[in-house]
């Protein structure tokens, strides 16, 4: 039987690959006390007469991997192998979609202009249907706050006032020959700077591609361009989709502008907690929506994975990237998302599913699971969480206790490490990763360079017990009898599980900490029923006020 080792210390590896490979010549043919170090790095030992045999095929593959390497590919192409989320015997809803919003209360224009700035999609929708105020005019209203905070917040990478004041026109006109297109017309937004729009940088937030321009539209850019919003900016983005730390500084909460504000759709939860937009879009590999929603204190829709197309959006992980909206309210995720979901032709991993949602009456009768585990434990914010709950037994929902899957799923990240590093296999060969801001050990260039040592083989078989981890969730979920279950943002793992496996959630504020900083809850649905769980979670903010308060600017 194999063998399995402890493995061996950096200074041992180090010294041992030392003792067999000249450092000028890292070409050099492998040999079999290569091959025998080399085996530690994963925990295995071979035979000498093993080894032996194996020089041939070492020698070989590396050879395939060099003249690989000479093919150019750049960060759109995808693996050949898409990820499915779909568990074993899981049936897509089918039929008709159906969008039915709230019936808004009558909105009119405040006489202070300024209160504009917190005013929700919904409400400026009203505003420019009724003509109350123009697209042009909320549009500069919207770019001078921006010009004004971005000094305070670096929430901005690149402002696009020519082409806003462009869209914000057009709209107009549209809107007074009748041709309204819906809740979203005449609307500014903000677009995390990994969706590519043409003739504006697309910088992903990094030192060396700073000064980076695609010849494309992203496809949810170009979808709420045929909604009739108006991008007003391209949002600062943690480097290469990492935390909140961009080429041109650290996006600040505006909450207290002293911390970062999270990441790494850092910008757009800045931006739209602060009142600088009244939505953006952000997008989420491991946490990016879900954490800068929290601390920023927005609501944030992540959607299920194939959900909504990430073609001209920069890859990080293909089997993990997901795009949604950050917004002031629940609904507003909600008209945001209806504008941008369903498939494009251009990526192959979305699916074909109808989005229903509506506003419910309550929730009685509705049956809400709830990780029992997680919020039993000790955690910050747990009183938070605890005052969640009851709100909704008060609102009527039976709350039903609900368990994760016991695979441990952070020990599954490798597939999210292997696949970054894939996309940015050029960068850290040509040794550009040295120029990227962060230079820790817990930043890209390290990672990048440590997953080059994740072979294949665990690569893939991280990937099998995901699909064990898919189908172990939708038995629990399935045996609990809920479609819908709230939980922890951070407490008990949930965040990790559901970002491998392709889950949708809604993360809204529930509280303050002692400091004054926002807290969130998450609210979980079943894949592909975003419209389920955006009801739940609505039924629950509009029980509260905390996504009605704002931070103080001065």
């Amino acid at each position: 039987m194999r063998k399995y080792l402890l493995p061996l210390s950096a200074c041992a590896l180090s010294f041992a690959a030392g003792a067999f490979i000249s450092n000028d010549d890292p070409k050099k043919p492998i040999t079999a006390e290569i091959a025998d170090v080399a085996s530690r790095v994963f925990g295995l030992e071979f035979t000498a007469a093993e080894r032996d045999s194996m020089l041939g095929n070492l020698n070989e593959l590396r050879e395939d991997y060099d003249a690989l390497r000479k093919i150019e590919l750049n960060n759109e192409v995808a693996p050949a192998l898409y990820f499915n989320p779909l568990p074993a015997g899981f049936k897509l809803s089918t039929g008709a979609a159906s969008f039915k919003a709230s019936v808004p209360d009558k909105v009119t224009l405040p006489a202070s202009r300024d209160e504009l700035a917190f005013y929700t999609v919904a409400q400026l929708g009203q505003l420019l249907r009724t003509r109350q105020i123009s697209s042009e005019e909320l549009t500069k209203f919207f770019l001078n706050r921006l010009k004004q905070y971005n000094p305070k917040l670096y929430c901005v990478i690149t402002l696009t006032e020519d082409l806003a004041l462009a869209q914000a026109r057009k709209a107009d006109a549209e809107i007074r020959a009748g041709r309204y297109r819906g809740p979203l017309h005449g609307i500014p937004y903000g677009a995390k700077d990994l969706l590519a729009k043409r003739g504006y940088k697309t910088t992903w937030g990094s030192v060396p591609y700073k000064d980076q321009t695609l010849d494309v539209d992203a496809t949810v850019i170009k979808r709420l361009e045929e909604a009739g919003a108006v991008l007003c900016a391209k949002m600062a983005v943690g480097e290469l989709a990492w935390g909140d730390v961009w080429f041109g500084g650290m996006a600040r909460n505006p909450w207290d502008p002293t911390t970062g504000a999270s990441g790494s759709s850092a910008g757009s939860g800045s931006a739209v907690s602060a009142g600088l937009l009244p939505f953006a879009i952000g997008t989420e590999t491991l946490g990016s929506i879900v954490s800068p929603s929290t601390v920023n204190g927005v609501t944030g829709l992540r959607p299920t994975f194939g959900r909504v197309s990430r073609h001209g959006a920069m890859a990080l992980s293909w089997s993990m990237d997901k795009i949604g909206p950050m917004t002031r309210s629940v609904e507003d995720c909600a008209l945001v998302f209806n504008a941008i979901y369903g498939p494009d032709g251009n990526d192959p991993t979305v699916v074909s599913a109808p989005f229903r949602y509506a506003p419910l009456p309550s929730l009685k009768g509705v049956r809400v699971g709830y990780l029992k585990k997680a919020f039993d434990s000790a955690y910050p914010g747990k009183e938070s969480d605890q005052a969640t709950l009851e709100v909704l037994k008060k609102l009527g929902a039976e709350l039903v206790p609900v368990e994760l899957p016991a695979i441990p799923a952070s020990r599954l990240l490798i597939v999210l490490n292997a696949e970054a590093a894939a996309a940015f296999d050029e960068l850290t060969r040509s040794g550009k990763d040295d120029q990227m801001v962060r230079q820790i050990k817990n930043a890209w260039p390290n990672e990048f360079r440590s997953a080059r040592f994740i072979p294949a083989v665990e690569y893939i078989q991280a990937n099998r017990l995901r699909t064990k981890l898919i189908n172990d969730m939708h038995a629990q979920l399935k045996k609990a009898g809920v479609d819908v279950y709230v939980s922890p943002t951070y407490a008990g793992g949930n965040l990790t599980v559901t970002n491998l496996t392709g889950h949708p959630c809604v993360v809204l504020p529930n509280g303050f900490t002692n400091k004054g900083l926002p807290r969130s809850i998450t609210f979980m649905g079943q894949l592909f029923e975003e419209g389920k769980v955006l009801a739940v979670a609505k039924a629950y903010q509009d029980a509260t006020d905390f996504h009605t308060k704002h931070p103080k600017l001065n």
